[in-house]
Order: C-alpha cells, then structure tokens, then sequence
C-alpha cells in the first residue's frame, strides 16, 4: 500500500469515529413493543415525614412507544409504628396501574407518570389513591437499568373526596432499584 493510500484510509477511519461513537450509546433502552421488569427497595411517609414503612415494589410494563410505558406495580410493605403507650408492627401493599413518559433516548432516560390504584392491609381503610411520580432511569447496560422514582399518592373513597384528599391525605413513596427491558 502506498503512503497515499494509507493516509487516505486512516483519515476514514478517524472519520467514522464519531458514527461508531453515536451508534454505541444510541442502542440504550426500550423500543415500541418491549417490555420492562423491576424490583425496588421502597420507602413511604405521610406527609410531614413524621412515620413511614419500608417494603417491596415490581413492575411489569410494556412500551406503547419508544418513550411511552403502562404497566402494574404490586407493593408490600411492613411498618412498626411507635406511639404513646403504643407499638404495633401493620403490613400493607397496594396494587396498581402506570403510565410514563420518558424524555431523553440516551443512557439518563428522565420520566414523569401518574398511577391509579388501591390500598390495602392491616391498619388501614382498604380506599382508592392516585398519584403523580417522577423518576430516572440510567441504563448501565443496553437494557439493564438503575432506577429511582417519587411518588405523590392521595388516598380518596370517592371522586368527590379526590381534591380534598390531594392536599390533607397525600404520602410520598420512594423507591430505588434495579430494571430490564425485554
């Protein structure tokens, strides 16, 4: 090979770099028709922070779009609440519905939903709650996935009771965990 053909070659090569570049991390996350698994450990407390249990949380999702995913979320959660001449340990969980939309296509995917479902267990009114959330996934691997997500439940027994019940009834639930799309 002569020196011409050689600096030709290698300026191509140096060229394509960036395409190979874009290509690698372009492969990262779900697209329409995947599905999505993850178990986080999880956390909750009213409103002020002042009591909270900590428990399970899986999610099973599929991809309407390549941002947009609805699923089911199952928790269960275990408290031991301290009070004035009072301890009593209460298990709970709740079950529901999710939809999110992500942001970016990259390896940091930002997210915002909403959740309707119910809650159920010892201590507790069974009722219906809903909740808006926010979270992020970071994809370590092309679809293996950091996740951590916040939750802003209000727990209601009607619509009518629905407004009043997002400002006096609301709780945070936070949780922390690993995903996979397939």
């Amino acid at each position: 090979m002569n020196r011409i053909s050689s600096t030709a070659l290698t300026l191509c090569l140096l060229g394509s770099l960036p395409l190979v570049a874009s290509a690698q991390t372009s492969g990262f996350g779900p697209e329409e028709g995947d599905r999505e698994f993850s178990i986080s450990g999880t956390g909750s407390g009213d409103r002020n922070f002042d009591s909270g249990s900590f428990g399970l949380t899986g999610d099973l999702g599929w991809y309407l779009n390549d941002s947009m995913v609805a699923g089911v979320r199952q928790s269960v959660n275990y408290a031991s609440i301290e009070g004035e001449n009072l301890v009593d340990d209460f298990w709970n969980g709740s079950t529901r519905g999710y939809l999110n939309h992500h942001f970016m296509t990259d390896r940091a995917r930002p997210f915002v939903g909403a959740s309707l479902g119910g809650v159920y267990g010892d201590g507790i009114e069974n009722s219906a709650f809903a909740g808006l959330e926010v979270g992020l996934k970071y994809y370590v691997q092309t679809k293996t996935y950091f996740l951590a997500r916040a939750e802003y439940q209000f727990l209601f027994d009607s619509t009518d009771d629905a407004t009043d019940a997002f400002q006096d009834d609301g709780a945070w639930a936070y949780t922390v965990g690993l995903g996979y799309n397939f």
